[in-house]
């Protein structure tokens, strides 16, 4: 009896300590993309969806917003600016609401408070008996609680602080809102935008490009 009950224990600790979940970073520039669309004006994109494991695809979603990594190479002759020039849309004409990346992390960061529930799990003790000729001889205690509860309330708001850092750090790095993309260059992020599918991406221009080129050497002379 003593070792089946160290044994559930020991299980239910496995179990549990998984319930906070990693990050590995995503890095963009070294994906294999799935999906390509060639701007009929000489924007390459490549994009790709399912790029967060576990808790964050999860809350993924729940919120309905969905994490995209994609990539940028202007084929024109003249430097553009994401989000100014052009943006993104889905291939069938509807408006793409992209959020900011402070929006992205709020909304699919994991809740470092939540694990605190596992301190809940303090009080449990394991009893073990002995017994001779059918005669309780001695009773044992063991806290098992005062390791499991804690215990798995502090790494998992660890693991999921770690976790956080390296989403939040990452979604810095790679905004692409406002960047200016030089003739020939190419350059790789992560979006977020409001949406429950999986629908084709495209470029789509911003007013009309050769107009502001005229305008900006105007200014210029």
């Amino acid at each position: 009896m003593k070792f089946y009950k160290l044994t559930l224990a020991l299980l239910g600790m496995i179990y549990l300590t998984s319930c906070a979940s990693g990050y590995k970073m995503i890095e963009p520039q070294n994906l294999d993309y799935n999906s390509q669309n060639v701007s009929e004006k000489g924007i390459s994109l490549e994009y790709r969806y399912d790029l967060l494991p576990k808790k964050y695809a999860k809350k993924e979603k729940k919120s309905g917003i969905k994490l995209v990594a994609i990539g940028l190479k202007n084929n024109t002759n003249k430097p553009l600016t994401f989000g100014r020039d052009f943006k993104i849309s889905f291939e069938n004409g509807k408006s793409v609401m992209l959020l900011s990346q402070e929006k992205v992390f709020s909304k699919l960061k994991q809740q470092g408070a939540y694990h605190l529930f596992y301190l809940g799990l303090t009080p449990t003790n394991i009893y073990t008996t002995e017994t001779s000729n059918g005669y309780t001889t001695s009773e044992n205690v063991f806290p098992v609680g005062l390791i499991l509860g804690p215990g798995l309330a502090g790494y998992n708001l660890l693991r999921a602080s770690s976790a956080n850092k390296k989403f939040k750090k990452e979604l810095e790095e790679y905004n692409l809102n406002g960047e200016i993309i030089n003739p020939g260059q190419e350059k790789f992020g992560l979006i977020g935008i409001h949406s429950n599918t999986y629908d084709a991406l495209k470029v789509i221009y911003i007013g009309n490009i050769e107009e502001q080129a005229e305008s900006e050497d105007t200014d210029v002379e």
